[in-house]
């Protein structure tokens, strides 16, 4: 194990073209940091600076106290998953897992002890003479982890790798990388661009857009008191609603492009009165049926227990998460025009209209 050491790191490509302008991280030894954003956030160039597959324009990356930014792979200690499982289909899951091991001029018996270790971590004993063909997707991942494990690096690198597992297999295969780090509690930085795969494997996460990091917290702190608007509107299925407003001296509320919103002036804050300001409300702490917020409703989703209520308000749209029982009793209809609340002021968030930073 070891720590992971973000300094300052800066990458950009040919003279102009700045992908990641400036990134500053201590990973701890043993701690699991998901980077989390949309496609071309910077996160995968990221990872690839770490792994020496790309190099570091400016600034340190550092291993366990070691600088890493002029050696190559092979010297950095690292052991990185793909989204490509990248198995030989010639050989047999036990001699995929062994390959680097037997490569490195292991003795026979040392292979032999850390493939079975592996392959007992992630249950692949009985596969072990099978060849990839004869294995299932996510199988074959697994496989791809234990060729990972067995190395014991320092630091272990997941590069998007359940993006290619079907839904289901995406639930087990978390499950397993949550079982595997608890076992060999390895510092690992996962990369992906799905907020549920964040939210319920990283200790920490680290929400990138454009090459910066917008928020780094626990996935608590991140959706509870998201930092900014984009991280707002990017974590939480679905997202948060923001409401673009002018917030008077006395506390009134008026949407824009929108009415004036019943919202008590005990739940506005001193800080955002006499400013343009974005309106955040989660989709789960909305009320319905209660004085606040007129929505006109468009569409109503029916997600087995759950529904989803699709509204707008002026120019902006609102989505209402509860269950199907909240409106079994009075229906809701598309067309409709219904009021709904805010659970206190611990449902309602702030954020400057100009800069989308919070506003506390």
């Amino acid at each position: 194990m070891a720590t992971l050491d973000f300094r300052q790191v800066k990458k950009v490509y040919g003279n102009e073209f700045e992908v990641i302008p400036n990134i500053s991280l201590e990973v701890k030894q043993g701690e699991f940091i998901v980077i989390v954003g949309p496609s071309g956030c910077g996160k995968s160039t990221l990872m690839r600076m770490v792994a020496g597959l790309e190099e570091v324009t400016a600034g340190e990356i550092a291993i366990g106290g070691k600088v890493v930014n002029h050696l190559e792979p092979a010297e950095r200690d690292i052991a990185m998953v793909f989204q490509n499982y990248a198995l030989y289909p010639h050989m047999t899951v036990f001699q995929n897992m062994a390959y680097g091991l037997k490569i490195r001029k292991f003795s026979r018996q040392e292979i032999q002890t850390r493939v079975s270790k592996a392959a007992a971590i992630l249950e692949l004993s009985q596969l072990l003479d099978r060849r990839p063909r004869q294995l299932s997707g996510g199988q074959r991942q697994r496989v791809a982890m234990g060729r990972a494990i067995v190395r014991e690096p320092k630091v272990f690198l997941f590069d998007e790798p359940l993006s290619n597992l079907d839904a289901k297999l995406r639930v087990q295969m978390r499950l397993e990388i949550q079982r595997m780090h608890q076992r060999l509690n390895t510092t690992s930085l996962y990369v992906t661009h799905d907020q549920v795969e964040a939210m319920t494997l990283a200790q920490r996460m680290v929400v990138m857009n454009h090459g910066i990091a917008e928020q780094i917290g626990t996935p608590s702190e991140v959706f509870d008191k998201p930092a900014t608007t984009f991280v707002a509107n990017f974590i939480g299925s679905p997202p948060m609603n923001l409401l673009p407003c002018e917030v008077a001296e006395d506390g009134k509320i008026q949407v824009t492009g929108g009415d004036t919103l019943q919202i008590s002036a005990d739940l506005v804050p001193a800080s955002v009165r006499r400013r343009k300001v974005y309106m955040g409300i989660r989709p789960e702490h909305v009320l319905l049926h209660t004085p606040g917020i007129q929505l006109q409703i468009e569409m109503v989703e029916i997600l087995g227990s759950e529904q989803l209520i699709h509204g707008r308000q002026g120019d902006a749209g609102f989505i209402i998460r509860c269950p199907v029982d909240a409106t079994r009793k009075y229906p809701i209809q598309q067309g409709e025009a219904i009021q709904v609340g805010v659970e206190g002021a611990v449902g309602l968030h702030w954020f400057d209209y100009d800069t989308g930073q919070r506003i506390e």
